[in-house]
């Protein structure tokens, strides 16, 4: 994986299209009848749901990209230069990019995602109890 990050990183450049998913992130309005500790939750929380409504989006232009035999990732390498990114395309301070999705056609055909078995990546009830298909 890491060798394949490198990879990326060197001919990121030659790819035809980059695209920078964005979000713009508005200050969160809490109403206040949510008790004061569950907000102060709720705030701490911020930076990992900010993206809840952009990743969906980016995983869904992954599948039309494949589907349309266009190869493309969704990587971060673009954040260690997020302000100088910024700057270059003039996004507000209050945009920030989200992703970096390099879009082109693959230099090789690709074939089915390997994937690992479905008990070594999902867990049921708690962590260290495989889920498994055989329960439904």
């Amino acid at each position: 994986m890491m060798s394949g990050g490198v990879h990326l990183y060197e001919h990121m450049g030659a790819a035809p299209v980059l695209l920078l998913p964005c979000l713009r992130l508005n200050p969160v309005e809490l109403p206040a009848a949510i008790p004061a500790d569950v907000r102060s939750a709720m705030m701490e929380a911020s930076p990992w749901t900010a993206g809840a409504s952009i990743y969906p989006a980016i995983q869904n232009i992954i599948l039309t990209c494949r589907a349309l035999g266009l190869g493309t990732v969704l990587t971060t390498n673009h954040t260690i230069a997020e302000n100088e990114i910024k700057e270059v395309l003039g996004l507000p301070a209050e945009v920030r990019t989200f992703a970096l999705m390099p879009i082109g056609y693959p230099e090789r055909s690709f074939g089915p995602v390997k994937r690992r078995p479905l008990a070594e990546v999902a867990m049921i009830d708690r962590y260290g109890s495989p889920f498994s298909s055989k329960l439904f």
